[in-house]
């Protein structure tokens, strides 16, 4: 008995010193310079099929090496919370994200690391945020997105933050786009604090073409308004209405009768309201 109790303890420690093999050795992290190429086991034919029920285009004559990259940045952007249905809207407006121009490690990596970093967005407002600016993703953190973030937190601008259309948009505007608005407004008479409290109040402005929008409204609320520049301090908000459907035919409405009220009054109300009130 005793002899059998000594022989199970040295058995006991004799598979003890055994060396026991690791099934799944652990992965090796891919090169941070070099693609990430999937092994899909499927055919040629059935990936661009694939590719274009996600609505991504790829021509007839890609490579298998130009699909497994387009394949690559597809399965990135799932692990970083995307759905089928999302990719045909980014394909439609930044295609580019799908080409060989766009590298996951080097263009797309560090732009969720900049929402992630600098935004602290978590995953789902940094994916709200791309889609409403797909072209975010091809956009460079150190030359462009960073440098218009401080920028904007510098001007005052708050909750730049949340992901609105506004803010998506504003993100991925160079600082010289933005500081072309200001310089406008200080050459219509605003001081710079007067011009950047007008940006601040009506961050649309930013977005606006000073050709196309600024200057005729401008020009109009002077000359033909006999308004003056000092109204869009107290309502910046003036430049999002449109002059020929609402600024134009409200003014000479109330020319004719004879009537002066206020820029916001003016602009704000419904026309409804405003038809009703100024008959």
């Amino acid at each position: 008995m005793a002899a059998a109790l000594g022989f199970s303890r040295l058995a006991i420690i004799s598979l003890s010193k055994r060396t026991i093999p690791n099934p799944k050795p652990s992965p090796v992290a891919p090169h941070p310079h070099k693609p990430l190429l999937l092994r899909f086991r499927t055919s040629r034919r059935q990936n661009l099929q694939y590719l274009t029920s996600l609505g991504i285009a790829c021509p007839s004559a890609s490579s298998l090496e130009s699909i497994a990259w387009t394949l690559s940045i597809v399965e990135f952007l799932k692990s970083k919370g995307f759905s089928d249905h999302h990719f045909s809207r980014l394909a439609a407006v930044c295609p580019v994200i799908f080409t060989s121009a766009t590298d996951v490690y080097r263009t797309l990596a560090p732009v969720f690391a900049f929402f992630a970093n600098d935004l602290s967005a978590t995953p789902e407002r940094t994916r709200d945020f791309v889609l409403r600016c797909p072209d975010l993703l091809v956009s460079n953190v150190e030359n462009r997105l960073r440098p218009t973030l401080c920028f904007l937190r510098n001007l005052g601008l708050r909750n730049v933050g949340a992901p609105t259309n506004l803010n998506a948009h504003l993100l991925n505007t160079p600082v010289e786009k933005l500081l072309s608005k200001i310089k406008f407004l200080e050459s219509m008479g605003l001081s710079h604090e007067e011009a950047v409290g007008a940006c601040v109040r009506c961050p649309a402005i930013f977005g606006y073409s000073v050709e196309n929008n600024m200057k005729p409204k401008i020009d109009y609320l002077v000359h033909e308004m006999e308004r003056p520049i000092e109204e869009v301090k107290k309502f910046p908000q003036y430049f999002a209405f449109s002059l020929e459907n609402k600024i134009k035919p409200r003014h000479l409405h109330l020319k004719k009768r004879g009537i002066q009220i206020r820029l916001q009054r003016m602009l704000v109300w419904s026309d409804e309201k405003f038809y009703a009130k100024w008959t």
